[in-house]
């Protein structure tokens, strides 16, 4: 296949990848960049698409492996964001607020109890608050699922014993 057929062939891809972009970003906007990206990097790749393999199967491949490098840097960058905008205390303990001071503290307990769970339970836990399914978690950290299912139970656990004076009827 000569590099113009290869070139239109991506194009016509570029509806269906966008779908399957949408299903990771979860907004448009970002679906549209990462499906830009994959089609660059599809188009600067030409000469390691081998002749034969399915063009759909390989897009879908560097939308993903796309996708999760920017979410790895964006992990990194932002961890400090992420301990401290995780979880509203306002839309978990409603009920139990008083006034705005109370929300404050309420909020820098939250946040207390956020930092001190270890890395291996924060990052799956933060992600999954977030809307990310066991698998996409999975898949991100290179884990089993039951292992993500743990850590996630875990950092409940541990969360749950720290807010414990904030427990609703108890």
């Amino acid at each position: 296949m000569n590099k113009i057929e290869f070139n239109t062939k991506v194009v016509q891809e570029v509806s269906s990848l966008s779908s399957y972009a949408f299903y990771f970003t979860r907004d448009q906007e970002n679906a549209n960049d990462l499906v830009q990206d994959t089609v660059l990097k599809a188009f600067s790749y030409y000469n390691k698409f081998k002749d034969g393999t399915n063009l759909q199967a390989w897009l879908y491949t560097i939308l993903k492996n796309t996708f999760i490098n920017y979410y790895r840097r964006k992990v990194k960058t932002n961890a400090i964001i992420l301990k401290s905008d995780t979880i509203s205390s306002s839309d978990l303990y409603k009920s139990s607020l008083r006034n705005g001071a109370e929300s404050k503290f309420v909020m820098e307990d939250i946040e207390g109890a956020l930092s001190k769970l270890a890395e291996e339970y924060y990052y799956p836990f933060s992600m999954y608050y977030e809307g990310y399914k066991y698998h996409e978690i999975a898949e991100y950290f290179q884990i089993p699922i039951g292992t993500v299912k743990t850590r996630i139970h875990v950092a409940r656990q541990q969360l749950k014993k720290k807010l414990k004076p904030y427990a609703i009827g108890k």
